[in-house]
């Protein structure tokens, strides 16, 4: 073995575990995740979109029936859209020593409920959007009575402030 082989060969010895670790985490870096707002699936996006429009469509409802309204339109711009994080089952193995693995791998699943075409995901925490502003247009809305109500009504089903809540009258 030559001078230069025994000097690498040395180095390696002494930091084979720090290069381990570091590779390790590396590979746990570009490991694709399936928690969080990393990648969301089709039917995550799909229901998140027929979601917001299911709570205008109940909020039109709702504002409706407010004395003086009439009929009402809305549209809520949204901020920050919600998240849904899905149940994991993760599996994770190595062998080797439990401090220093020789080989490592991680399995990650979505929970399902069910099977067939009844089947779905199982969500463990949902955080609603944060809307930016909201408009409603109604048949009252030329009148401040009217507008105060559907101003408060909104802001509390938002959390929106009135300053970004506007009202018009409808044409």
């Amino acid at each position: 073995m030559s001078e230069k082989a025994k000097g690498v060969r040395k180095l390696w010895d002494k930091y084979k575990f720090a290069a381990l670790v570091a590779l390790i985490g590396a590979g746990l870096l570009l490991w694709p995740s399936g928690s969080g707002g990393t990648r969301k699936t089709a039917d995550v996006l799909q229901a998140e979109t027929a979601e917001s429009r299911d709570i205008q469509a109940e909020m039109e409802e709702i504002l409706g029936t407010i004395s003086g309204v009439g009929q009402v339109k809305v549209m809520l711009t949204v901020d920050t859209d919600g998240e849904r994080q899905l149940a994991q089952d993760t599996e994770l193995t190595y062998s080797g020593d439990t401090q220093a693995p020789e080989d490592y791998s991680r399995r990650s699943e979505t929970v399902l409920v069910g099977s067939g075409s009844g089947g779905g995901t199982v969500v463990t925490r949902t955080v609603y959007p944060t809307y930016r502003g909201a408009l409603v247009v109604c048949q009252g809305g030329d009148r401040a009575e009217v507008k105060l109500a559907v101003t408060e009504a909104v802001a509390a089903l938002t959390g929106l402030s009135a300053d970004r809540i506007t009202v018009a009258k409808w044409q």
